[in-house]
């Protein structure tokens, strides 16, 4: 069986982030891919792996998507590198120009690091270099070309072990995500300025759909929906909705959602995008369900059952809204 190539995204966020922006952009992150793990305050690192299939994009690509809702939502401006391990990631990530990504491909990743200096490894200190340099060993191609029986009489041979493994672009630590998250949340950002009201119907539609889909498949439910609207001029507004009954049931969190919308009276308003956010999670195993005397809830309900059932085995876009189903033709 042969091992899927990781595609690992180190993201380095530029300006001034308190602890609740950056909970924030942890947030938005764990909307692309579920493996995201924090190095605050200024840096995240996204294993996009199983993310790739579900947005059907490059790892470049999507890397770049995260980058726009960075700034298109929350105006933070990011310099990204895409490799194939956390490690390369990284490096790659403080050798890219301000606001841009640089991809270190696999079969390219030898030739990039044999120049760069033996400091630029993660974990190399100064005592290390300067044992390192006493000998002539000042790039990385350098320490990868060293015998092993040499190098571990410089510096031992757990030190030698590891400084080898990465001199030849090896790093198997996984991306590492925090705690199961209280909160999930969805957003698009629109493809221009947005004046017409049932355009911004149909996102915060489609965000529903979207969040309602990722609790029922992680078994939670929420109890809370909290709407962002972003304008064309950066500015924003928030509105927060306690639900009837905690659920995961798309229908109900669309009522919601597009209650919210239509409490802020937009009218005309030139919107940039939308994020939807869903709080106070809880296993779904938790929840009780009010019986209803109108059936067609609980029709709704086993058409949904079997919609994540098609979705599951021939993929997320094999059932969807017959309301979203322009907005997929066009696409």
């Amino acid at each position: 069986m042969t091992t899927r190539p990781r595609h690992i995204a180190h993201l380095h966020l530029h300006g001034d982030l308190d602890e609740g922006r950056y909970a924030e952009v942890l947030d938005l992150l764990a909307g692309i891919t579920p493996r995201v793990q924090a190095f605050p305050p200024h840096a995240v690192q996204l294993d996009l792996t199983s993310a790739l299939r579900y947005f059907d994009l490059n790892p470049y690509d999507l890397v770049q998507l995260a980058k726009m809702r960075l700034l298109a939502l929350y105006d933070i401006e990011s310099s990204s590198g895409l490799a194939g391990n956390r490690m390369l990631a990284a490096m790659a990530s403080a050798a890219s120009a301000p606001g841009r990504t640089l991809q270190v491909l696999a079969d390219q990743a030898a030739a990039w690091l044999r120049p760069r200096p033996v400091t630029a490894l993660p974990g190399i200190g100064r005592a290390t270099a300067t044992t390192l340099g006493t000998y002539g060993l000042h790039t990385i191609g350098q320490v990868a070309d060293l015998p092993a029986a040499t190098l571990q009489r410089l510096l031992g041979a757990g030190p030698a072990r590891l400084l080898a493994e990465r001199a030849r672009g090896h790093d198997p630590r996984p991306v590492t995500p925090q705690a199961p998250a209280a909160h999930m949340a969805a957003d698009v950002v629109l493809d221009r300025d947005c004046l017409d009201p049932e355009q911004h119907h149909r996102a915060v539609l489609a965000l529903a759909e979207q969040l309602g889909q990722r609790l029922r498949t992680e078994g939670r439910v929420t109890g809370h929906l909290t709407l962002t609207v972003r304008y064309a001029d950066r500015s924003s507004t928030t509105r927060t909705r306690t639900l009837i009954e905690p659920t995961s049931h798309s229908p109900a969190l669309a009522v919601t959602a597009l209650g919210l919308l239509t409490a802020l009276g937009l009218q005309r308003a030139r919107v940039r995008a939308f994020a939807l956010r869903t709080d106070d999670l809880r296993p779904a195993d938790d929840a009780h369900h009010q019986l209803s005397l109108d059936p067609g809830d609980d029709r709704a309900r086993a058409a949904e059952a079997a919609a994540d059932r098609a979705r599951r085995r021939f993929g997320l876009d094999a059932v969807h809204p017959a309301t979203l189903a322009a907005d997929r033709s066009s696409a």
